[in-house]
Formats: structure tokens, sequence, C-alpha cells
């Protein structure tokens, strides 16, 4: 694992950063549906664009390796933690507007479940597959996140991105490759900020009822009592990452405080104090036993760090 950031370098970016909320060795574990995870070098809680512009400047300048750190809903962090500087967005990036035509206009931090039903109750039609979904905007433009037979893309028309070293720009939705859970945004040295939709008009009450009725699903199926970063497994085509890890005999499966929940086989939770070295033998063992039963391996839809960081 790379050093430490050399804690000059960490001191004088916070003095730039005067307005901002700097936390040193911050476990992560604090900021993850998982629960675990061991500490970066420091976090940044940042509420205007040229707080960020100036953070992302002052990493490339001096090459800190960062990483945008969301609701923390579909990342495992290392029990070592990383070294790195973790940006959360809040502040101005937590605002969102709706015009009388359905165009939304939202920050990233904006929690994607709550913006569907504020979309729903003001009568637009769109983001009712959010309802339930654990994570913020700017991830779930990121990851195209979907559930219930909607995505992100079907209602995405740009992003606006903070580029390295702190260009701002907007990409129109046809140039960010959205395809299953993925976009050419996910390994790119970005920041996403804003994003731009288009909803279409609908029944409020009708809207409400079904983001109602898609929440009670998610309780009803979903062991959404443990902590966990949901669908573990992105979906092979063909087939369903839940029913393959089921027929290979792995529902229930504990490694440690890590399990393949009894309720939902698409879900690993930690259901005992996990560490995150557990949940990923974990992960290993049901990708190598579905992978000998069925001759298909599966593919993590959580963000495992550390990796390649952007620096």
């Amino acid at each position: 694992m790379p050093s430490k950031i050399a804690p000059l370098h960490l001191r004088e970016l916070v003095q730039r950063l005067p307005g901002a909320v700097a936390l040193f060795a911050e476990p992560l574990s604090a900021h993850t549906s998982f629960s675990v995870g061991g500490p970066c070098d420091l976090m940044l809680i940042l509420s205007q664009m040229y707080e960020l512009q100036e953070a992302l400047s002052y990493c490339h300048e001096h090459s800190l390796p960062w990483f945008v750190l969301g609701r923390g809903s579909n990342l495992l962090v290392s029990d070592r933690g990383v070294r790195m500087v973790a940006i959360k967005l809040a502040g101005q990036f937590s605002d969102y507007h709706i015009d009388e035509k359905g165009c939304v206009l939202a920050g990233a931090a904006v929690p994607l479940a709550a913006l569907a039903r504020a979309c729903a109750q003001a009568g637009w039609k769109g983001l009712e597959f959010c309802a339930g979904i654990p994570g913020s905007l700017g991830g779930g433009a990121i990851m195209n996140a979907g559930a219930y037979e909607g995505q992100m893309a079907d209602v995405v028309k740009r992003v606006e991105l903070v580029e390295p070293p702190h260009a701002s720009v907007w990409r129109e939705a046809k140039d960010l490759a959205f395809a299953y859970r993925k976009s050419n945004l996910q390994y790119a040295p970005t920041v996403v900020t804003r994003v731009e939709m288009a909803l279409t008009r609908g029944d409020p009450v009708t809207l409400v009822a079904r983001i109602d009725e898609l929440e009670r699903k998610r309780w009803q199926k979903q062991p959404l009592e443990l902590p966990s970063a949901g669908s573990f497994f992105k979906r092979p085509p063909g087939h369903y990452a839940a029913a393959l890890i089921e027929k290979a005999g792995l529902k229930g499966v504990r490694i440690g405080g890590a399990q393949v929940s009894p309720l939902h086989a698409g879900f690993i939770v930690n259901a005992d104090h996990a560490k995150a070295a557990d949940i990923l033998a974990l992960m290993h063992h049901v990708q190598s036993e579905v992978h000998e039963k069925f001759g298909i391996l599966l593919e993590p839809e959580v963000r495992i760090l550390p990796e390649q960081p952007h620096a």
C-alpha cells in the first residue's frame, strides 16, 4: 500500500480551504453502509464549487491521490484504510430545482430516494425506480444506477463535471457511454457536481403510491436491517446473480462476520461485526463456487478500495 500523504501537503491543502470541514485519519467505517473500513489520510467536506476546484487543483499539482465519497452505499474499504484524500460534497451540491417543464437540475450530493419522492409529489414521472436506493445522485449517474426496469440513463440529459486541475464542463448523456451499471465516468479523474434530467408529467397520487409500493417491496425482499452495499454482484448476461448463488447452495453461508443473506442471496451483509477482509473472503468464495458449478464469473457491483486512485 502507498505510504501516507506527507503531513505538510495535508496541512497546506486544508489551509487553502478555510470554509471546508477537514477530518484527519477519519475512519471510513463511519461513512459506508457496510460499516467497515479503515481511515483515509484526510476527509474534506466541501460545500462550494470553488472549494472543490481548489482541492482538485492542489491534489493535481502535488500528485495527491483522491476519491469522491458519496453516501458510501456501494463501497467496500480495506480494513487498513486508504492513503488518499476523501472528498465529500455538501452545501450547494445538495440543492435541486424542478421547473414547470419537468427539467430537474440537482446537485450530486442529493439522495436519490429523496429526489425521486420530491419529483413524484410535484407530479413528475421517471425517477420512481430510485425509491429506496440509498445512494446519491452523483454516484447514481456515474454507475447508471437502476432497479425495477428503470435506470438513470433513461432520464439523464447531461452532467456537470469538474476535471482536474479545476475546469468545469457539461457532458451530454450521449457522450457518457451508459450501459448496464456503468458509464465512462467510472474511472475518469473527474467529479460529477450536477445532473440535469428530463421527466414527464404524471399524477402525484399515483406516483407517490408507486414509490411507497417499491419501498415496501425492498423491505420485504431485502435484508435492509443489516449493513450491506445492496446487491453485491452485477447481473450476468442471461442470468440473475442471486439465483446462481442460491442454486450453488450458498444462501446463508458465513465467513467471519460476513454472510450471504438468508433472505436475499444477492446481498452480502455485515451480520456480526464483520471486517472488510471477511466480506472480501466471502466474495471470493461465492465467485469460486458459482464459477465451478456454472462456469459464470460474477463481477462485483460494489467498488472496492484501495484501487488505482486519481492523482
